[in-house]
């Protein structure tokens, strides 16, 4: 079991946040995004992998945002300047060694960029998987904006339904490629992490994030990591991150999915991107993928 432990944020509500992993390797501090759990990710077939990777390299440091998880439901504030205190507290009581890697995915992006912008000499590179700059309202695409608040609805209306079709409109836009039992454990996650109405307030206000200014002013070396088939975040919003943080390093994996499953190739890639990129540690990383999916690797690899 490991530790959890709880700090405020600058409006009163409660953060909690765990440590684990490598006691020798270095500290590794992933932004929060939604729907996680710190107790229940480390079981999940969706999480568990990334937890498991993140902690036999680094001492891994995550927390649950506000609104979900082991953190006050009531989630208080939404925007980019909340989002970004939370992660420089969770700095602040976890005292990591400096400087850190900073890990971001989806809207643990805004946050991140801002934390590394302002404190360049605390981050010691800064990755992106998924993430993006700009919400859906800062994209100039009405169809997608649409398609967005029309989803949020859902979530807000069918979130605690107990048909799991209306939680599946928002969950498969996820796991596109996801096998069934990860989809149903993933439609789970949704209900034990947060509330209908929460959740409906946290899509709106990443609907309408932007950081857009801020990225020109990133000194961190950035690796940003991409799905080409991502249907959370545009590949687009990708290459709008890579291409405003100066020197950025940007890599397109071959997925569907916002989130990389243990049993796809994209996987492997993303870990080896990483560990090359941190560490200088060059490698497949094809444990527990299959015969045909190394093979897909290689040839990726080979490319």
């Amino acid at each position: 079991m490991r530790p959890v432990r709880f700090t405020e944020t600058l409006d009163g509500r409660s953060l909690a946040w765990t440590r684990s992993g490598s006691v020798s390797g270095p500290s590794l501090i992933k932004a929060a995004a939604w729907l996680t759990h710190l107790e229940f990710d480390t079981e999940s077939p969706v999480w568990s992998h990334y937890v498991s990777f993140l902690e036999e390299h680094f001492d891994y440091i995550r927390y649950d945002e506000r609104g979900c998880g082991l953190s006050d439901r009531d989630p208080g504030r939404l925007d980019v300047e909340a989002w970004t205190d939370d992660l420089s507290r969770i700095v602040d009581a976890a005292k990591p060694r400096e400087p850190f890697v900073l890990f971001a995915m989806s809207q643990g992006t805004a946050a991140a960029v801002r934390f590394a912008a302002e404190h360049p000499e605390k981050v010691s590179h800064l990755i992106i998987l998924g993430g993006y700059a700009r919400g859906v309202q800062h994209r100039n695409n009405p169809k997608a904006a649409a398609l967005y608040a029309a989803v949020t609805e859902i979530f807000r209306a069918g979130f605690d339904d107990d048909n799991t079709a209306f939680r599946e409109v928002f969950t498969k836009r996820f796991l596109p490629d996801g096998a069934p039992e990860k989809v149903a454990w993933f439609n789970e996650l949704c209900r034990r992490t947060t509330t209908a109405e929460t959740g409906a307030k946290l899509l709106t206000a990443r609907g309408e994030m932007d950081v857009s200014e801020v990225l020109s002013t990133v000194s961190t070396p950035t690796l940003v990591l991409h799905a080409e088939g991502d249907g959370v975040s545009p590949l687009e919003e990708g290459r709008f991150l890579a291409q405003r943080i100066p020197g950025a390093v940007f890599s397109v994996l071959p997925s569907k999915n916002h989130i990389l499953q243990h049993d796809e190739p994209a996987w492997a890639l993303a870990c080896r991107e990483i560990l090359s990129f941190t560490k200088g540690q060059d490698t497949t990383l094809t444990e527990g993928l299959t015969a045909k999916e190394r093979e897909v690797l290689d040839l990726i690899c080979q490319a």
